[in-house]
């Protein structure tokens, strides 16, 4: 908005060539969704509160181990993702280019997730519901927004539908129409992942941001020409501005972050895990680095492979991996204060950002 606005009045001032700038830009979004969180925060969870929408703990006979760790949490507002899902959405329609394709995906995919995730929370803790959405439910939403996307990426002949992989500058698979079905895995997968990571203070949000700064980075190079060559990156026009929306998602983040550090005054729900995760899964596909997300989310990825592990083990053998899952749960079950669990899931999350930028360069 505010590009399409001062761009067309540079001929009266030419400061506002400023706006032209994705770097500028980005900044920009970054402090916006930032003191968007930091000034809905209060206001959110005073509304959530009023409306008695608090975290259920599942009971001790359910999660003996977890339970008595946990119980002090009951009741805690939850439901916040609205204030990241907001604050994500003005800052990025306000400097991000609304005639911009992958801008216009990556809000309609993110939208779309935050009312499958809220409908999930509203019948759980309003309605009283205890599961909330049937899985069918909830899975058919999700795989609904993966075809439509996958669809529209397919017929994108900026995007094509090869798959590219890290450290190898030469190699990629042409798949075809399977592309389509790829891109709805790649969604479908990285939002539920997020949603299984959501299980401590601040854990899901913190690695989040640092996703979200890696494909800040990765979404500028891809639409530039000048750096994607030099890097040997397949540049992807029009893929730059989704540096905004990733940025946007840093500063939400962060201004979540403040209020959803241990010990949290809110959780973000399903409305906020699926929307995010969901996000970022989008804009790796429009820039043909959906491989990246192995690396990058390596967190999200972990705590979902132990939660299929640990149901297709005990299922087959009627033994468990895990003390309890998702992995997390398993840390703090072997002692681990939560505290120690989310800094140290941090630095390995901020170890396998530096290790997905590096991939640029090695290749």
């Amino acid at each position: 908005m505010l590009y399409h606005l001062f761009c067309s009045l540079k001929e009266v001032f030419f400061g506002f060539n400023v706006f032209r700038y994705i770097t500028f830009r980005a900044v920009g979004a970054i402090i916006t969704a930032f003191l968007l969180s930091i000034i809905l925060g209060p206001y959110v969870i005073k509304l959530l509160k009023s409306l008695n929408i608090g975290e259920r703990i599942r009971s001790r006979e359910e999660v003996p181990g977890i339970y008595p760790m946990h119980k002090d949490k009951e009741g805690t507002p939850t439901m916040g993702g609205l204030i990241i899902l907001i604050s994500i959405l003005i800052a990025t329609i306000l400097w991000a280019r609304l005639d911009n394709r992958y801008i216009l995906l990556t809000i309609f995919a993110t939208l779309w997730l935050g009312i499958v995730g809220f409908i999930d929370d509203y019948i759980k803790l309003v309605a009283k519901k205890s599961n909330g959405l049937s899985k069918k439910t909830k899975f058919l939403g999700q795989i609904i927004l993966g075809l439509i996307i996958g669809i529209v990426l397919f017929a994108d002949s900026n995007v094509g539908s090869e798959i590219y992989f890290p450290f190898f500058k030469n190699i990629a698979f042409n798949i075809g129409i399977f592309y389509i079905f790829f891109v709805m895995f790649v969604i479908v997968g990285t939002s539920n992942a997020v949603n299984l990571t959501d299980g401590l203070d601040g854990l899901a949000i913190g690695c989040m941001v640092m996703v979200a700064l890696a494909y800040t980075v990765i979404s500028y190079i891809v639409g530039n020409s000048q750096l994607s060559n030099y890097l040997f990156i397949n540049y992807i026009p029009g893929t730059g501005e989704l540096a905004i929306y990733c940025a946007a998602m840093i500063g939400a983040g962060l201004g979540f972050l403040w209020f959803n550090s241990c010990p949290a005054t809110v959780f973000m729900g399903d409305v906020g895990s699926l929307a995010l995760g969901g996000g970022i899964g989008v804009v790796a596909c429009c820039i043909k680095k959906e491989m990246l997300l192995l690396i990058v989310g390596g967190i999200f990825v972990f705590e979902a492979i132990s939660v299929i592990l640990q149901v297709l083990i005990f299922k087959i053998k009627r033994q468990r991996v895990f003390l309890c899952a998702p992995f997390h749960h398993h840390l703090e079950m072997k002692g681990w204060p939560e505290s120690k669990i989310v800094v140290r899931f941090w630095i390995v999350a901020a170890i396998l950002v530096l290790i997905t930028l590096m991939t640029l360069k090695l290749r």
